[in-house]
């Protein structure tokens, strides 16, 4: 069925996706299918709209804008980084996001979110990058305890993450038997449990199931890279993680460490692009 790219979250971290994709378009890297999960959605878009250096340059720009991240933000509107600046201000008016383009590229683009109400995940397409497309964007990067649950239609949803970190399995299942999997940790990267569990218990005591996918994530995540590790070492996948630890910070505001991140992923994606090709059989 052809070649999928599977994106995982990670906030910031996303940067060095961001870079990893700009690798992709420069060098017409293309693919049949991707999915994206929080930041890996919101990062890959770009690859689908054509948009070479969109993601870090309004990164850059807007990164000391309250309305784009802060905890101001969080105590105003209830979300970390701003729904309405993030997600509709930004890409219809800040710096445009090409919808025409996104709606003729070929590549069937998936987004990952966490049902509330049942704490599985729930893969949507994207096809035109308007309004609700945006929704769905925000509804996957929407950190429990950091955002807003986002209802659309009669649904409440949060971050893909929580339910299907690196959603691997869903491009397999799907019939793509080669894929590209970008991670935004290390190789040697173990998630731990998430400290602040009896918050998330407070806070979500209405939605149990979510609360107990939350509390699992950590053993669903591992589980998943190791997953990833036995595709790889088979060779039904292949792999493009930092090389060390990023290091960033969800707020980060400092255009250095910005940047940083982004050049890290444009680097290790022009390292690895030789290989890339010969597992893609692009000549």
């Amino acid at each position: 069925m052809g070649i999928g790219l599977v994106l995982e979250g990670g906030a910031l971290r996303g940067l060095f996706t961001s870079g990893i994709i700009d690798v992709f378009l420069e060098n017409n890297i293309r693919f049949d299918a991707a999915v994206g999960v929080s930041a890996g959605v919101v990062f890959g878009t770009n690859m689908k709209s054509g948009q070479k250096g969109r993601g870090i340059r309004y990164n850059l720009k807007y990164s000391k804008n309250w309305r784009y991240k802060s905890f101001r933000s969080l105590l105003l509107t209830g979300d970390l980084f701003g729904a309405d600046f993030c997600y509709h201000e930004l890409p219809t008016k800040l710096d445009i996001f090409d919808t025409e383009f996104f709606r003729k590229d070929p590549t069937t683009f998936y987004a990952v979110v966490t049902d509330v109400e049942t704490g599985r995940p729930y893969y949507k397409e994207l096809t035109d990058g308007e309004f609700e497309d945006l929704e769905w964007v925000r509804a996957s990067a929407s950190m429990p305890l950091a955002s807003k649950i986002v209802k659309i239609g009669d649904n409440k949803f949060l971050d893909g993450g929580i339910a299907d970190s690196i959603p691997l399995k869903f491009m397999e299942e799907h019939g793509f038997k080669k894929n590209i999997v970008v991670l935004t940790q290390p190789q040697e990267y173990v998630k731990q449990p998430y400290k602040i569990m009896p918050l998330v218990k407070t806070v979500y005591h209405k939605y149990p199931d979510l609360v107990k996918s939350i509390g699992q994530r950590h053993e669903m995540y591992n589980e998943q890279t190791a997953y990833v590790r036995s595709r790889e070492a088979e060779g039904a996948c292949f792999v493009i993680r930092p090389e060390e630890a990023l290091n960033i910070k969800p707020l980060e505001k400092d255009p250095n460490e910005l940047q940083r991140v982004y050049d890290h992923g444009v680097m290790v994606g022009n390292k690895v692009l030789d290989e890339l090709k010969r597992f893609m059989e692009i000549p």
